[in-house]
């Protein structure tokens, strides 16, 4: 069997609500999913979700080879682009492919991609995430009704903004949670996305402290900040995770060699072999791993078979238009079917069929840093939310 070519199409996901975090939001709650189909002379494809810019420059490493060597080719992606560099989009583009030709392998298999990896069980642990920003008390609570409805009891918000909504919301869904479960409060983590300086991390999470306890506290502060991530892990209580936007494991090492990050994490757009790679890395210093949600889950089947895996994040009970998974959410966990491969079907026409208006879908996401971003030592909570409400 050998890789004949790629094709890229585009389908979107539907949110059905407002989606954002720290650094802005889609009102729209439309976003864009590229994906990426990989053929072969087999007449067997292989399915991506990921990055299109790049796909060019890192294709040849794969063109004319056999898709089974998913390690040899990752590595050959990787040294294609030695002297530009792999992070950024290039690496995510490397990552959709290495997600197609995984998926790839286990087809020819004939074998879902789970079972190829070695897991033992297709049941994968999972906490929600609604990249709910935007979102009002109302709002909130009616996305989480339909996470507590099929069993999850582990929760992470997006906040660092403002540290008295946080508190709010975070006990709302705690009181949210626990009438539905016998008075037991859920676990609660909190996400940043790296709009902290360190002290106003390590202030932040101190103040919710005195009230309520998190699992953990997810990029803190810049994601290449070992020095800042080692202090907030020794002044709070709740565990440090970071690590999904980090591309390589030269990247990830040196939090890992200092102590600076609790639960490991990677970004499902960089692909399988990277978070095997990440995995066996946090392994080796007792620590979890926890991949970070994309559309359609792909990372589930890796992390069912990685020893320290702790939970995978779910960020919607539904799929982007045209995509079919072979998975179903149950008491908290992603239940992965036995369909070869990563499970996805994808229905060409029904994406063809797609009509967007210019602002119908992004596929930049809500991902501008702020500008008061790191420096809001100063800066009342009020005069914070009057800057927000102006600046959106």
């Amino acid at each position: 069997m050998r890789i004949t070519g790629y094709r890229t199409l585009i389908t979107v996901h539907r949110w059905g609500r407002p989606i954002g975090d720290a650094n802005g939001s889609t009102p729209s709650g439309v976003t864009a999913v590229p994906l990426v189909l990989l053929e072969t002379d087999a007449g067997i494809t292989g399915i991506g979700l990921g990055s299109h810019s790049g796909l060019d420059d890192v294709y040849p490493a794969i063109d004319g080879e056999d898709p089974r060597g998913v390690g040899a080719l990752y590595d050959r992606m990787l040294a294609r682009v030695f002297k530009a560099g792999h992070a950024g989009s290039t690496f995510g583009a490397i990552g959709a492919f290495d997600m197609a030709l995984w998926d790839l392998k286990a087809k020819a298999a004939e074998t879902p991609l789970w079972r190829l990896l070695g897991a033992r069980d297709h049941v994968v642990p999972g906490y929600a995430s609604g990249l709910d920003s935007p979102l009002d008390d109302a709002g909130l609570t009616a996305l989480h009704s339909r996470f507590r409805d099929r069993g999850f009891r582990a929760v992470k918000l997006k906040g660092g903004l403002d540290r008295e909504r946080d508190l709010h919301r975070l006990h709302l869904l705690r009181t949210f949670y626990a009438e539905a479960d016998g008075g037991r409060a859920p676990r609660l983590m909190l996400d940043a996305n790296e709009c902290w300086s360190r002290k106003e991390a390590i202030a932040f999470v101190a103040r919710i402290e005195e009230s309520l306890d998190l699992a953990w506290i997810e990029e803190p502060v810049r994601r290449w900040d070992v020095e800042g991530h080692s202090m907030v892990t020794r002044a709070v209580r709740a565990a440090v995770a970071t690590g999904e936007n980090l591309t390589g494991l030269e990247q990830v090492r040196p939090l890992v060699q200092a102590g600076a990050v609790d639960v490991v994490q990677t970004g499902s757009v960089w692909g399988i072999t990277h978070f095997l790679r990440v995995a066996t890395l946090a392994h080796a210093f007792d620590l979890p791993v926890s991949p970070v949600a994309y559309n359609a889950n792909p990372l589930a089947h890796a992390a069912a078979s990685v020893p320290n895996h702790l939970a995978t994040e779910v960020q919607d009970l539904s799929f982007p238009v045209g995509v079919h998974a072979d998975q179903d959410f149950e008491d908290g966990n992603i239940i992965l079917g036995e369909s070869p491969g990563l499970g996805l079907v994808v229905d060409e026409d029904a994406v063809a069929a797609l009509v967007l208006s210019p602002d119908g879908a992004t596929t930049a996401g809500p991902h501008v840093r702020p500008e008061r971003a790191g420096k809001r030592l100063l800066v009342q909570e009020g005069h914070l939310r009057l800057a927000n409400r102006v600046a959106g």
